[in-house]
């Protein structure tokens, strides 16, 4: 007799695997066109595919300049920051409406064009497809410079290229700067020139003393696990390298040349310990890393609310960040 499948993880109701494998996301994706934001008059943005075999997306946004059309007077060049939105791997768009708001924001604030393209969602795409799908979307940039669309190229400087993550986001910037390298040489016209890794989502077998201390109201640690479950390599653990940056069966980072990063993260994350020590091993390795931590915070305070006054501090801290390692 056979029994009918059955859910084996459930994801708030939103997302349901089953044992045949099968899986159920809710229609509730926030998929809608945004919703008009405070920096909506101050930014010019627009939609472009940029990998068609998976049908995958990016937004583009620029602020307005002198002319309001994302030009001015004396032939600026505006900075790059690539935005890779959070999820646990299995949940974002950069169509969901905080993310929209956040990097209308970003683009204001710093004074950047902003690009946020949608990567592959775990369990139906595992790791490594997230990772593989952004590397496509700084294949896209590359090609913009190199005569690609006209809009999208105007005022863009493609010497200039950050890249920040959100949570998952900021696991798969890590992988970038490991996999491209000091100087992101095949890129060019695109050079990388650092990575902001924003409470990133990393993992491991053995618990830190955040993860079991006081819970956050943002994550739970279970809520974490379900995710690594849910987006790790059928048959990984939490230290599969592509989760847990220094575990047991990771590459020896040591000899490997990486650009400047910058890790934030809220002092109240789940997550706070893994950054602090994710950045405390690469400085001990010799890498150019800062870590800042804002007090008081929790897991995913920028893109919530990032006309916060703390966000905009953070922001601040970025822009610092970029313009010594701009040079």
């Amino acid at each position: 007799m056979a029994f009918p499948p059955h859910v084996v993880e459930d994801c708030m109701g939103l997302l349901k695997l089953f044992s045949d494998g099968t899986v159920f996301r809710s229609n509730i994706q926030f998929q809608e066109k945004p919703s008009p934001t405070q920096h909506d008059n101050l930014v010019l943005f627009k939609d472009y595919i940029f990998h068609k075999k998976f049908n995958l997306h990016l937004s583009l946004y620029k602020p307005k300049l002198d002319d309001g059309e994302g030009n001015n007077d004396n032939n600026e060049k505006l900075p790059v920051l690539m935005f890779l939105h959070g999820g646990g791997f299995c949940f974002g768009s950069r169509a969901w409406p905080h993310i929209h708001a956040c990097c209308a924001c970003i683009a204001v604030a710093l004074r950047a064009v902003v690009v946020a393209p949608d990567y592959r969602l775990a369990p139906e795409h595992r790791l490594p497809a997230a990772v593989d799908d952004c590397v496509e979307a700084i294949r896209w940039l590359q090609r913009q410079g190199h005569g690609g669309d006209a809009w999208a190229a105007r005022s863009v400087d493609f010497d200039r290229v950050f890249v920040f993550g959100d949570s998952s986001g900021g696991n798969i910037a890590h992988h970038l700067a490991v996999q491209l390298g000091s100087g992101s040489r095949e890129m060019e016209p695109v050079r990388v020139r650092g990575y902001v890794l924003m409470g990133p989502f990393f993992g491991g077998v053995v618990r830190t003393r955040s993860e079991v201390g006081p819970p956050e109201q943002t994550l739970t640690l279970d809520m974490l696990d379900r995710f690594w479950r849910l987006s790790i390599p059928i048959g990984g653990t939490r230290d599969h390298p592509l989760a847990n940056p220094f575990g047991p069966i990771s590459p020896n980072l040591a000899h490997v040349k990486l650009d400047p990063i910058l890790v934030i993260v809220g002092g109240n994350e789940l997550l706070k310990d893994r950054a602090k020590d994710y950045a405390t091993r690469l400085k001990e390795q010799g890498k150019n890393i800062e870590y800042v931590e804002v007090k008081g915070k929790e897991h995913g305070f920028l893109t919530h609310d990032s006309c916060s006054q703390v966000a905009q501090e953070v922001l601040q801290v970025i822009k610092r960040f970029m313009l010594q390692n701009s040079d």
